[in-house]
């Protein structure tokens, strides 16, 4: 089983490329990401991310109540300082 990430979009790419690849804040640790299964995706967008791949789109809520339980947990390494 795979667990997305919630990530902010920084940068989605280009949509007319056949994988696009943009950038992502998971954290605030920056970090590359392909958006080609979502494609409609914009900067300040919510998104959750399995393997480097943006995999949907979900509310500002949604994401902090995933980021919440991840923290609570600490599924997350600490970002490198």
């Amino acid at each position: 089983m795979c667990l997305g990430i919630p990530a902010r979009v920084v940068d989605p790419g280009s949509p007319d490329d056949a994988f696009p690849m943009g950038e992502i804040d998971v954290a605030g640790e920056r970090r590359p990401c392909c958006f080609a299964y979502v494609p409609e995706a914009q900067v300040g967008d919510w998104v959750l991310i399995q393997n480097s791949f943006a995999m949907t789109i979900v509310d500002e809520a949604s994401a902090a109540e995933s980021m919440a339980a991840i923290d609570e947990f600490d599924l997350l390494p600490p970002s490198p300082q």
